[in-house]
């Protein structure tokens, strides 16, 4: 594999890297170069306007816009996945090899901005980055990611698209007063992944992919990033999935916010894009206030839950501890599965805790386990409709990780995973992880019933996360099903 820098003329701060294999480099003229710039202008990706037709949309949601982003022969901006992950390495200047203490930072703090104002404006186009995983001509590399059943291990793909949306955040990064030579003043983390949909091709072990995204939204400390993946069939690159991520700026000793660089629309199809991030993020508020730890269920949840229980007990003993299980259902205590799960050093991110892709690749093959052995036959992940990182977890922690299925509908079925860090001495357990995933097969699936209230709340917490999944509910997390006669999974326009 070779992999060669360009220099763009008159392009200041971009630096573009073709990837290849036995073949030579290319060269590339005015041309080639202009659409190179061009790539990150225009991107109907995950903008709530209705400007452009799209071609592929999943549960009302526009997954790809109608433009090519990547035309002509270029593979790549920024090499492989291990290019990427060893310049992050160097930008924040981490020592490679593990040692438990690591080295302070604290000299650092002073290069970080003190105020948004000090920060020059970025562009979307700035930001614009994509790697490739080289599962075509790494053999060793192939290993990793080939499933038993010969296609990808797609929680292995989420690692990949966890560091690579960190990637994309050090590309809009730009701290112009930064000496030369001193490391990178900043931490990021990952705060959520917002939503990932998955389109019906099935990645393949013997083709590469692509990983591509850009910055589409910046507030003072937080950045979203919109990531794409796509796998090259027959000489096409073809999608595969869509993320999107919402990262946090930290100072170098990651022990407060830091501000990060404003982000400016540069067209009228970005200020839609980033319009749209200041859409999610009322959302993300409004699906907080509304949270059942927080506020009661609403009328109609309320009802739902009172009738599952009236269907639940033996009406003729007039008793309510005696509980019966109506047929057609499964108590929600027997569909569930655990695993614990051993973190060491290679796990480890470049701050020395767990990698949040590696809890993510985790919880995604537990949570696929589960939907097997529920479903008895084999199921398809349709979408990952969030994934909270609530604490930051330790290198040699012992994590206990458990699956529930908490709602079905029809041929769907939602999964929760819980990542609880577990001390061995004190028996404790404090969740720093949750995931939430929806699963297809192709025949009806039996349906949950809650035993407890602690269950019944899961069961309405899940049967919110698959509307919005399925792009059922729009206006409010907790909204009531549409008018009687349709079903749970008719899906509204959004």
């Amino acid at each position: 594999m070779i992999a060669t820098r360009v220099r763009f003329g008159g392009l200041p701060n971009i630096v573009q890297r073709q990837f290849c294999g036995s073949r030579q480099p290319k060269r590339y003229g005015t041309v080639q170069y202009q659409r190179i710039a061009n790539v990150a202008t225009a991107n109907a990706l995950i903008s709530d306007t209705k400007t452009r037709a799209s071609p592929v949309t999943l549960g009302g949601h526009r997954m790809y816009s109608s433009i090519n982003y990547l035309r002509g022969d270029l593979e790549c901006t920024a090499g492989t996945m291990n290019d990427v992950k060893q310049t992050i390495i160097q930008k924040l200047g981490i020592e490679v090899g593990y040692t438990p203490f690591v080295s302070t930072r604290e000299h650092l703090v002073k290069y970080v901005p003190q105020s948004v104002s000090a920060l020059p404006p970025r562009s979307m186009q700035d930001s614009f980055t994509s790697a490739i995983i080289p599962l075509t001509t790494d053999k060793i590399l192939k290993d990793k990611y080939v499933g038993f059943m010969g296609n990808v291990r797609v929680g292995r793909l989420m690692e990949d698209m966890d560091m690579f949306a960190v990637w994309v955040v050090h590309k809009h990064v730009l701290v112009p007063d930064l000496p030369e030579g001193v490391s990178l003043p900043y931490t990021f983390v990952t705060v959520l992944v917002d939503k990932i949909d998955f389109t019906d091709l099935v990645p393949t072990h013997d083709a590469d992919i692509r990983l591509s995204g850009h910055v589409s939204w910046v507030g003072r400390t937080s950045v979203e990033v919109v990531v794409w993946m796509e796998q090259k069939l027959h000489g096409k690159w073809r999608k595969l999935t869509r993320a999107l991520f919402l990262m946090a700026a930290r100072d170098a000793t990651n022990t407060k916010a830091a501000f990060i660089n404003p982000l400016v629309p540069a067209n009228e199809e970005e200020k839609a894009i980033f319009d749209g991030g200041e859409s999610r993020k009322k959302r993300r508020i409004q699906m907080q206030q509304e949270d059942l730890l927080k506020t009661e269920p609403n009328d109609f949840e309320q009802r739902m839950v009172h009738e599952l229980f009236v269907k639940s007990i033996d009406t003729k003993s007039k008793a309510f501890n005696k509980r019966i299980l109506p047929p057609g259902y499964v108590w929600m205590e027997d569909a569930t599965m655990a695993n614990i799960v051993f973190s060491h050093p290679e796990d480890r991110n470049a701050h020395n805790k767990v990698f949040g892709g590696f809890l993510m690749r985790n919880a995604l093959e537990l949570s696929w386990a589960l939907a097997y052995n529920f479903a008895k036959r084999r199921p398809k992940l349709e979408h990952i409709s969030d994934i909270s990182f609530h604490h930051p977890v330790d290198v040699s922690s012992m994590l206990n990780m458990q699956a529930h299925v908490i709602f079905t509908d029809l041929h769907y079925m939602e999964i929760v995973v819980l990542a609880d860090v577990y001390d061995a001495v004190t028996g404790q357990q404090t969740t720093t992880n949750s995931f939430y995933y929806t699963y297809s097969v192709a025949e009806r699936l039996p349906k949950i019933m809650p035993k407890t209230y602690h269950e019944a709340m899961y069961y309405l917490d899940g049967r919110r996360k698959f509307r919005y999944a399925m792009g059922i509910d729009t206006a409010t997390a907790s909204s009531p099903p549409p008018a009687t006669g349709t079903t749970d999974t008719t899906k509204s326009k959004l």
